[in-house]
């Protein structure tokens, strides 16, 4: 039996989980959100947008839970995309 080789796995195809940070504003607190493995993370930057150049009034975004999480467009302060795999940190240093 002969050997098989695989491809490397596409780093465009692969799975990660999306964080988003929601900074409020008159509030000390973030809205942290995790989304679905699956998230189409052009579609999420494109509700942001919209939310931020006033094309809607309500951010409406879907957890990695189904949980619906809504957010005035006008209270938003800051919003920070990220990948959940490489912003978990442990210990102490940078």
């Amino acid at each position: 039996m002969g050997t098989l080789w695989s491809d490397p796995p596409d780093p465009a195809h692969e799975r990660t989980t999306v964080d988003i940070r929601i900074g409020v504003t008159q509030t000390a607190r973030d809205i942290a959100i995790e989304l679905a493995d699956d998230v189409d993370r052009d579609g999420v930057k494109a509700k942001i947008d919209a939310a931020l150049t006033g094309a809607v009034d309500v951010l409406w975004l879907t957890d990695k839970k189904g949980r619906d999480v809504a957010v005035a467009a006008s209270k938003i302060a800051f919003v920070e995309i990220g990948s959940a795999e490489t912003d978990r940190r442990i210990g102490f240093g940078g």
